[in-house]
């Protein structure tokens, strides 16, 4: 196998939006100082992309948010400013310096990474900075300015790709990337995430199925508040690889927020890292059994910044190398002083896990449970489209 692509370029850090607010770049650099002082990176090129251009940017978005986008980066924004329309300078989407330019830094890591895949150059790639997968065609939403998701899929299709699966386990409903292609049936979009009733954008029913010949390209798999690893586990298994495997993809695109975790303050899921990372690995197998390899891994939410997300993206990083780390394994101390002199009021972890074996029991079939019924319902909504038995767990 080719080795993979890992596309990183320090110049990301500049999305930054500010202050205290919860999507901070420092989650990407305590990730690659772990993964470095683990040895998960030896030998390994980072490719520093160009950025996104008008042109790859307006596949998805529109002109008049391109436009919009790149005033306000160029303007700022002041208390006495007004909001720059097109979601720009709320309090989850503030507007900054550079806005444009790191935002399209970022689209372009994840599009690069997308066309090396298509050409054959490399069988996976991965780009921790990406994921962005709220973004609107015409507006900025949930921390995210060009939906690099969206981007890459489209990066893919212009190539001739025929089909994408695009799996989303971030904790929140991939809204922006389904909207993006909800009546396009080269596309397939799964999305497990935690249900709309209780969390941030209040989207993402079963019932959401894809419009017109895309009817079924659609998934959305809502779970309960509180889901833990075995029951986040169950659903997965018992939707994502039969409806991704039916689909019959050419490549799997992935994103992998690590905002499902217990101890992520913007949401109430209940995985461990350890959970996190069994769904990397299902994934990557995924990928083996239906696209032949060909596998792109993009970052995603995921607010505690110290103890979680360096863990769970070391772990990404390393399951796209066939690096795999040890969730037993100790954090290095140097690692632990670095994440100290970033933040002082957190202790950092001192084990690439959470000592939580993910263990689950297979889906039997029946809804039962309030988890059962969530998964009952998504495949009553969706396995029938795509010729599978929605109550056969065999399907």
């Amino acid at each position: 196998m080719r080795p993979p692509m890992l596309v990183w370029d320090p110049r990301m850090l500049a999305y930054d939006l500010g202050g205290y607010h919860p999507f901070h770049p420092l989650r990407w650099e305590l990730t690659w100082a772990l993964a470095d002082i683990l040895g998960v990176l030896d030998g390994v090129d980072l490719v520093r992309p160009e950025p996104a251009d008008d042109a790859t940017l307006l596949r998805v978005h529109t002109p008049e948010y391109l436009a919009a986008v790149k005033a306000a980066s160029a303007r700022g924004l002041s208390p006495e400013s007004p909001q720059f329309g097109h979601g720009l300078g709320t309090s989850d989407d503030p507007v900054f310096p550079g806005m444009h330019d790191s935002a399209a830094l970022i689209a372009g890591g994840s599009v690069a990474a997308a066309r090396a895949i298509a050409a054959g150059e490399v069988d996976r790639a991965v780009n921790i900075a990406g994921g962005l997968h709220h973004a609107m065609p015409d507006r900025a939403s949930g921390f995210c300015v060009y939906n690099d998701a969206a981007l890459a899929i489209a990066a893919l299709l212009d190539a001739g790709v025929d089909r994408v699966a695009y799996v989303d386990v971030d904790v929140h409903h991939g809204d922006g990337v389904q909207e993006a292609f909800y009546g396009d049936p080269r596309v397939l979009t799964v999305s497990i995430h935690e249900s709309p009733l209780t969390l941030f954008p209040g989207t993402g029913w079963p019932v959401e199925t894809g419009r017109g010949a895309a009817e079924g390209t659609a998934v959305n798999l809502a779970l309960p508040s509180g889901t833990d690893d075995a029951g986040w586990l169950r659903a997965f298994h018992a939707v994502v690889p039969s409806v991704v495997a039916a689909f019959r993809p050419q490549v799997l695109v992935t994103q992998h927020g690590a905002d499902s975790h217990a101890e992520d303050p913007l949401a109430d899921l209940r995985l461990s890292v350890d959970g996190q990372r069994a769904s990397y690995l299902a994934l990557r197998e995924l990928a083996e059994t239906v696209t032949g390899g060909r596998w792109l891994a993009l970052g995603g939410g995921g607010y505690s910044l110290v103890r979680v997300v360096p863990r769970a993206w070391t772990h990404l990083l390393a399951t796209v190398l066939g690096r795999d780390v040890d969730p037993d394994r100790d954090i290095p101390t140097g690692w632990q002083d670095i994440a100290r002199g970033r933040r002082r009021s957190i202790e950092p972890p001192t084990h690439m896990g959470d000592g939580v074996p993910p263990r689950f029991e297979r889906w039997a079939g029946r809804g039962e449970s309030p988890l059962d019924r969530a998964v009952l319902q998504t495949r009553q909504a969706i396995f029938p489209l795509h010729g599978l038995d929605p109550v056969d767990p065999r399907d």
